[in-house]
């Protein structure tokens, strides 16, 4: 009973969470410099009538109350409004990017979660040696690497040694004869983006696995066990990955929780085609529409993804609960 009373209160905290990001979201836009139509036209020659017909089909023209209380409205229905750039639906637009950003990010966290928890559960139980050292600094500079300088560097390595292509989800201007000739021009865009963004997600889940599971081996318990004769595989299966899994669940909640955002970064140095180069665009072009439709799904996705951290806390934890 106190467990389904945790959960039920931590739906409701994530209910009115939305419910805040929502408004945020629409403000946040409004408070904006700038007149989205003239900088969207950028064309001096434009008449208050034009001007004032531009304003209404894009909703702009009522109460900002009014506004507000439609864009809640449709935001509960996932309408997002016309995008000023494409005039047309955000939802539409927004839906085959946040395909093409999971096809690329997806893979990319979990590679880079497994990764981090071997390499980490590694560093924490040769604490000190040379592998421990090795693995910790080789984490720390993947860590600290900007991501555009990472990936400019496979572009180059690309260029005069790899010979992979360096931009786009496939190649332009061809037409693939069934799905397999799809999927191997796919992969072969996906190489580069795939290894940039793992390398830049793996050290930050080295570092937090390695640091969680060291303050465990610390414990009392464990010391106990290996008192005992309790064998490694066993003593870290049954004893010290379960504790420190605790502190990884909120950072993988948080990074799967990203998956939809896109990876701005990676995906604007190799022109990947989804949610976070659709965002460096939109934010060029002033396209608040794109912007907010955006913002509401990434902000959305990072609070389920908490929720559910939370309810495997209370699960794997009972004192959370309480």
């Amino acid at each position: 009973m106190r467990y389904s009373s945790y959960v039920l209160k931590r739906v409701a905290i994530s209910l009115v969470t939305i419910l805040i990001i929502i408004s945020f979201n629409f403000f946040l836009f409004r408070i904006l410099p700038g007149d989205p139509v003239r900088l969207l036209f950028r064309n001096p020659n434009l008449t208050k009538e034009q001007i004032d017909a531009l304003n209404r089909k894009f909703g702009l023209d009522k109460p900002l109350y009014e506004q507000f209380l439609i864009y809640v409205f449709n935001s509960l229905r996932g309408e997002f409004g016309l995008s000023f750039f494409y005039r047309k639906s955000v939802f539409d637009i927004l839906v085959p990017r946040l395909i093409n950003s999971i096809v690329l990010i997806l893979p990319a966290t979990v590679i880079a979660i497994l990764l981090g928890m071997l390499f980490g559960v590694l560093a924490a139980w040769r604490r000190g040696d040379r592998v421990d050292v090795s693995i910790l600094a080789v984490s720390m500079g993947l860590y600290s690497i900007p991501t555009f300088w990472l990936g400019g560097m496979f572009i180059l390595l690309s260029i005069y040694y790899l010979h992979l292509p360096i931009g786009g989800m496939v190649t332009h201007g061809i037409t693939h004869q069934d799905i397999f000739s799809y999927l191997e021009d796919l992969f072969s865009h996906l190489i580069l983006p795939l290894v940039t963004l793992t390398l830049v997600l793996y050290g930050q889940f080295t570092i937090i696995m390695r640091n969680s599971l060291i303050d465990v081996l610390t414990e009392d318990y464990i010391q106990a066990a290996l008192a005992k004769g309790l064998s490694v595989s066993r003593l870290l299966r049954k004893h010290a990955l379960p504790n420190a899994m605790l502190p990884m669940i909120s950072i993988i909640a948080i990074n799967l929780g990203l998956v939809v955002g896109g990876a701005v970064l990676t995906e604007t140095v190799f022109n990947w085609p989804g949610v976070g180069r659709l965002i460096y665009d939109a934010i060029l072009r002033r396209d608040y529409p794109i912007l907010q439709g955006a913002f509401y799904i990434i902000a959305v996705s990072v609070v389920l993804a908490n929720l559910i951290a939370d309810i495997l806390y209370g699960f794997l934890d009972p004192r959370v609960r309480y």
